[in-house]
């Protein structure tokens, strides 16, 4: 049997790298699917090519920023399948690598919204959901911005250590409900997440002074297999656990 047979999986972002190699693995291993993201055309390509290769998956766009949003993309799911199992919250945009002293409020705005805000909002409907159920799992895709100070600005990396701690907060307070939460942080992936961003000179050059050392580049494909292990009866001893995945970036 497939690991996902069945299982009824949001994933927001789903329209390009990560979250689009997450929700072609999950379709592949059973799962059916609400695909998320701000750009109906992209999810809407990914639906397609799913559904294409015999999968199931359906588009709901949704800005996560907004609670109206995240509340409608519930109801979907509900509305389209009947309960939810999984959630993944891949939804994020990266700052402009800018220092706290320049960091704008839009941009602090724009990048908590998105980053943290937005997990939450989903976070909470679907606990609330999965308490019911006695049953759910939840996966957050942090960043290694999320465990240290200088992979990117301090937009990003406010929001991505909050998202470790939100994680680490749902696993522990619901680990007695049969429900779980843990997250991935990535380090150099190649996706399209810094397109059309113009960096901050000051901070880029500050993350830069670090990245030397990094050895490699992974692909969305790397951290989809890891989304899959945590999404699967493989992982059921983990719960509030941060998955490094940054090809040794970090260890350094």
């Amino acid at each position: 049997m497939k690991a996902l047979t069945n299982q009824i999986a949001i994933v927001t972002g789903a329209g390009s790298g990560i979250g689009k190699a997450i929700a072609r693995l999950f379709a592949e291993e059973g799962a059916k699917l609400i695909l998320s993201d701000i750009r109906h055309e992209n999810i809407e390509a990914v639906a397609a090519e799913i559904k294409t290769n015999g999968g199931t998956a359906f588009c709901f766009p949704a800005d996560v920023s907004k609670k109206k949003d995240v509340d409608l993309l519930i109801d979907h799911a509900l509305k389209t399948y009947g309960r939810l199992d999984i959630l993944v919250n891949n939804a994020g945009i990266m700052d402009n690598f800018a220092p706290v002293a320049e960091v704008t409020d839009k941009l602090w705005d724009n990048v908590i919204g998105t980053n943290l805000t937005g997990a939450f909002y989903t976070s909470r409907v679907a606990t609330k959901l999965f308490l019911e159920q006695q049953n759910g799992n939840i996966i957050n895709i942090a960043s290694i911005a999320g465990l240290t100070g200088g992979r990117a600005g301090c937009a990003y990396t406010v929001s991505k250590h909050a998202l470790i701690g939100l994680t680490k907060s749902i696993g522990y307070q619901y680990a007695d409900k049969g429900i779980r939460c843990n997250a991935i942080a990535p380090g150099g992936i190649n996706t399209n997440i810094l397109h059309d961003v113009e960096f901050n000179p000051f901070g880029f050059d500050r993350m830069n002074a670090g990245s030397s050392n990094m050895p490699s580049s992974g692909e969305p494909e790397d951290i989809a297999a890891i989304a899959l292990f945590l999404a699967s009866e493989k992982s059921k001893f983990m719960n509030g656990a941060v998955v490094t995945a940054d090809g040794g970036w970090t260890a350094y």
